[in-house]
């Protein structure tokens, strides 16, 4: 079957029909349309396109008759619109023989000028149109015929987004949002509407050996108009320029203001060896994979780049995300491992190309990680200067701001961030900024929407689970937070807040053989802290608190970058060992 629409596939027995167009390419220029039209007729519409199945590869081909009956079966108007020139040649005839035909021609000529005006000020209108303010590059489809090459197509539409990003005045949603349309079964209008957007850009990534071919195309959310397309046939080590050159012709037809350091980024492109480009390419489509292994996979593919090109920047920025996301708790990865890693190719990639916004924002990941809050802070502003559309950069500039205190900034900061990528800056996030501001039914309120779209977010569970237990809700916490720590696997993170919902909920003898399973757990290796100072909290031993939040010191947890605002340690904020670890911490 075609992807994601009604297409027809032909066994390998059957004879195709004599006549046919051959390609995707002669198809539409059969039709008179750009091939990502008609590629879009086909999956939303189910124009007949059929496909060979081959051992290493597809092709696709169909019959123009078959296309004429589709398209006459679409547009019925057509032949309506097409006898009105033959009805009015027979009247012109006429008209000839008529002693008054001249008077009927001035008239002609005068209507003929009137309407040519007419036109001629629609179609001004029609080009100028309405003022493009906002755009979502939609994932561009590998339509090589071979489905290894999707990393081609989803990461030359990454970059692309990347560069677009750095333009100030232009909203450009992020790559994990625009994913979700990967294969739409929605309209354009009905994708620009989801967004948010004025306009979508979609097309498409072929490549025959060392020859890649990108089409693209903008179009209005509103109308579905097509206003500019352009396809660029490159070698692979020209695809970074021609990125560059995407992505400018783009900003030029959207009519945005660049100012001269935007334009400098925008150009600025390097030629890269196919083989280090596709390696680095294959490592951004394994991060994007779920769970442990794609990211051990992906830190694979970026060290190969590396070994092959090590003045390669963009390469040290993936490793530096791949560790940090390696050192997450989920992960299980002791922090102390993956963090020296993270500054040092953060670091790198910056000394290599300054101008990369992804790497201030892991460096000040990792600083801010560390308790260095002025240096993070540094590279947290420096990330949004060169993107202002980062959403990554702004939601963890709003957690910085968050762990100062500042919390109706990190609010204001973390909602742009989801105005800028909804998937990756989800609710979740914004509940869990609220849930630090003391704002719990506002906390409760954005995690349910998120669940209400996504049941299985466990970001979202959690964040729920928090606020509704700093809320006093602890019965209803609990089937939150144990479908949380289902979905998770244990997670020790979970499972610490799932001590304090059960010992909250008057099920102490729950609590206390969750915290047993927990303490046998650290025996076989890295166990973060923070679960156990959740646990002690929740069960109100305050002397074991403190004996966790010390470890926690010593590990650097994530969970003392909170300890200005965090609800949980209300009960013990006016501790002397407390404010004495609030300032070590340097938040004191």
């Amino acid at each position: 079957m075609g992807v994601g629409g009604p297409s027809f596939e032909v066994p390998r027995s059957e004879s195709p029909p004599e006549r046919r167009l051959d390609s995707w390419k002669e198809i539409a220029a059969y039709l008179n349309r750009d091939v990502t039209t008609v590629q879009r007729w086909e999956k939303r519409e189910g124009m007949p396109v059929y496909r060979h199945v081959h051992d290493k590869r597809g092709s696709v081909y169909a019959v123009p008759e078959e296309l004429d009956a589709w398209r006459e079966n679409r547009r019925p108007a057509e032949e309506a619109t097409e006898a009105e020139p033959a009805a009015i040649d027979e009247s012109v005839a006429r008209w000839r023989d008529s002693r008054m035909w001249w008077v009927v021609a001035a008239v002609a000529v005068c209507i003929a000028l009137g309407a040519g005006y007419v036109a001629w000020r629609g179609h001004a209108r029609t080009v100028a149109g309405p003022q493009i303010r906002s755009l979502a590059v939609l994932p561009l489809r590998n339509i090589s015929g071979d489905p290894s090459q999707d990393y081609l197509a989803d990461g030359i539409t990454e970059e692309l987004i990347g560069k677009l990003a750095g333009i100030r005045e232009l909203r450009v949603i992020s790559h994990t949002s625009v994913m979700r349309f990967k294969d739409p079964k929605q309209s354009v209008p009905e994708i620009a509407k989801a967004l948010g957007v004025d306009a979508v850009v979609e097309g498409s990534v072929s490549r025959e050996g060392s020859r890649i071919r990108v089409t693209a195309q903008l179009i209005r959310g509103a109308t579905d108009e097509h206003f500019w397309s352009e396809t660029y046939d490159r070698e692979m080590s020209d695809a970074l320029p021609l990125e560059s050159e995407l992505a400018q012709a783009i900003a030029e037809k959207v009519r945005v203001t660049v100012t001269g350091q935007e334009q400098q980024r925008l150009t600025a492109a390097r030629t890269v060896a196919p083989e280090v480009y596709e390696s680095y390419l294959k490592g951004r489509y394994a991060f994007d994979a779920t769970g442990r292994a794609g990211l051990e996979q992906s830190v694979v593919y970026f060290n190969d780049a590396l070994a092959k090109d090590p003045t390669f920047a963009p390469a040290y920025v993936g490793l530096a995300e791949a560790y940090t996301e390696l050192g997450t708790v989920s992960a299980g990865v002791s922090p102390a491992e993956t963090r020296p890693k993270v500054m040092s190719a953060a670091r790198k990639a910056i000394e290599l190309d300054p101008d990369l916004a992804e790497a201030h924002v892991m460096l000040a990941n990792s600083l801010q990680e560390q308790w260095q809050w002025a240096a993070a802070e540094t590279e947290y502003k420096r990330a949004l200067e060169l993107q202002p559309n980062n959403a990554s950069a702004h939601s963890w500039y709003a957690l910085w701001l968050s762990c100062q205190g500042r919390t109706d900034e990190a609010v204001s900061w973390v909602r742009r961030g989801r105005e800028l990528d909804p998937v990756a800056v989800s609710g979740g996030s914004v509940a869990w900024i609220l849930f630090q501001a003391h704002r719990f039914d506002e906390a409760i309120r954005e995690a349910r929407d998120t669940l209400a779209v996504r049941p299985d977010d466990i970001g979202a569970l959690s964040t729920l689970g928090f606020a509704l237990l700093g809320k006093g809700q602890a019965a209803e916490a609990i089937p939150v937070l144990e479908n949380a720590d289902a979905l998770s696997r244990g997670s020790p993170a979970v499972d610490g807040i799932l001590i304090r919902a059960y010992a909250r909920a008057g099920r102490r003898e729950d609590a206390l053989r969750l915290l047993e399973q927990l303490k046998k757990r650290r025996e076989a290796g890295f166990f973060p802290a923070a679960a156990f100072v959740n646990a002690y909290l929740g069960l109100g031993d305050k002397e074991q608190a403190f004996v966790w939040l010390e470890e926690a010191f010593k590990e650097q947890s994530n969970i003392l970058q909170f300890v200005k605002t965090h609800p949980f340690f209300d009960p013990i904020r006016t501790d002397p060992r407390f404010v004495d670890l609030q300032r070590r911490v340097g938040l004191g």
